[in-house]
């Protein structure tokens, strides 16, 4: 006798900034409550009322950062999977314009024990990000194989 199958997983499709500050990656350092410090990349879920997904990932610069960036290039994917969901990230190069923490309005903001959301930059190299306990670790090893190229991808799709 076969158990029954358990409920399928859920899928999260999201969208990530590998956001360059001049020649610094822009992170979210995240504290929260019963788990060690880590960073990861500003972005979320691409949610049922965007067009798509580099209108999913303007919303979440907004929301997480108060911010806005240039133009955007997808550089990287990568898949996450447990029992319970399975998770698609998917990661554009893009440059800073505009930062106004101050303005700062995702829904993460609105629980206290969703942790801290604090803003780091570090330098966009192998060894500027090697200290960093970077998340999803698939990202980081891209990062120490591709951050030196970061800068000039996003100067790329700045080109008409």
């Amino acid at each position: 006798m076969t158990a029954a199958p358990g409920p399928a997983p859920r899928v999260r499709r999201a969208v990530r900034a590998l956001l360059l500050d001049g020649g610094d990656l822009v992170l979210l350092r995240r504290t929260v409550p019963g788990r060690a410090v880590y960073w990861t990349t500003p972005g979320g879920k691409i949610e049922p009322a965007d067009a798509g997904p580099e209108e999913a990932l303007r919303r979440e610069l907004d929301e997480e950062l108060g911010a806005t960036a240039g133009p955007l290039r997808q550089v990287f994917a990568c898949a996450e999977q447990t029992p319970e969901l399975h998770r698609l990230n998917v990661f554009y190069v893009c440059r800073l314009l505009t930062m106004d923490l101050s303005r700062r309005h995702g829904p993460e903001f609105d629980d206290p024990s969703n942790g801290r959301y604090d803003v780091d930059r570090f330098p966009c190299t192998p060894a500027g990000l090697a200290p960093v306990d970077l998340i999803p670790e698939m990202l980081a090893a891209y990062l120490r194989m591709h951050a030196d190229e970061l800068p000039a991808l996003a100067a790329l799709s700045a080109q008409p």
